[in-house]
């Protein structure tokens, strides 16, 4: 990111522990997490706190000094709008099963006689797909499905920016509608306290038994027992989990959540990483160095947060 920066500027890289004891010293803070302690040990320099990603669940809003700004990156729509294409075609063709069992030598009929046929795959095309929040990434899915010949509903709390060709877009009061209708669900909302949760035993139970659910926003938005039951017990069809509820705190093997999601044949995990592409990369860094140059020159940065 250092020469896409084009202010005369000193860079300062230290782990997120040791950050305390230079913030007095400094205009721009690039971080994923905002404390407390971080606030207090701000000096009146800092004028902007630069996230290099879109999620807000780290960030303290309140510990900000005033007049601090808050601005967060995107880039990563495209990345994780093709992960899902990605996903919902793997789902929907039984990859993940096709591939373990023919890594130990096992075919199905009509390669090995005798052995059960499996059930032929679905197609996208005519298939409805749910969005909930309707944000980068929902938009990009959007255009990304319809080329697939989807039907699209989608969700989203702030209407106010007006409604596209490419999907049903309602509000949060029809979320039993969507999910009842998809056969595909993508969640690719914020978390906050309005999303916490928002999953639970009750909206599982509304969706078809051969639906798929791809989460690629954060794991605490779907209730981890209900999920896992639904799927154990083929109660929902499978699902693609790219976010978890536990995470490495060493290098030690770490299991995602506490059910055993691993031992489910009809789930695709992936450790968070859905936008993790160069396109991603270099488009987080180009807006970050546009805003450091931005707050040099005096000028109001791009992406603030509300």
């Amino acid at each position: 990111m250092r020469p896409l920066i084009k202010a005369p500027c000193e860079t300062l890289q230290v782990e997120e522990g040791a950050v305390l004891a230079h913030l007095a010293e400094i205009d721009v803070l690039v971080t994923l997490a905002f404390t407390s302690a971080m606030g207090k040990a701000a000096g009146p320099r800092l004028k902007l706190v630069q996230l290099p990603a879109a999620g807000l669940d780290r960030i303290d809003r309140a510990a900000l000094p005033a007049g601090v700004l808050l601005a967060n990156a995107y880039g990563h729509e495209t990345a994780i709008a093709e992960f899902i294409m990605g996903a919902m075609l793997m789902l929907g063709r039984n990859v993940v099963r096709l591939d373990a069992d023919l890594r130990v030598g096992i075919w199905p009929a009509p390669w090995s006689p005798g052995k059960p046929r499996l059930p032929l795959a679905a197609e996208l095309a005519g298939k409805t797909l749910g969005i909930l929040g309707y944000g980068h990434i929902g938009r990009a899915l959007a255009r990304r499905a319809h080329a697939f010949d989807m039907e699209i509903l989608a969700i989203r709390r702030d209407l106010s920016g007006g409604r596209d060709d490419l999907a049903g877009v309602g509000g949060p009061d029809r979320l039993d509608e969507v999910l009842a209708r998809a056969d595909y669900l993508a969640i690719t909302l914020s978390l906050n306290d309005s999303t916490r949760g928002l999953i639970g035993r009750r909206e599982l139970a509304l969706m078809k038994a051969s639906a798929f659910l791809v989460n690629v926003a954060r794991a605490e938005i779907v209730d981890e027992t209900a999920l896992y039951d639904a799927l154990a017990s083929g109660r929902l069809a499978g699902a693609a989990l790219d976010v978890w509820y536990r995470y490495p705190q060493d290098n030690s093997p770490t299991w995602p959540a506490d059910r055993p999601f691993h031992e489910l044949p009809n789930v695709l995990m992936t450790p968070h990483m859905s936008g993790s592409t160069q396109g991603t990369v270099q488009s987080r860094a180009a807006l970050v160095a546009s805003n450091i140059d931005r707050i040099a020159r005096g000028e109001k940065p791009l992406n603030l947060v509300r």
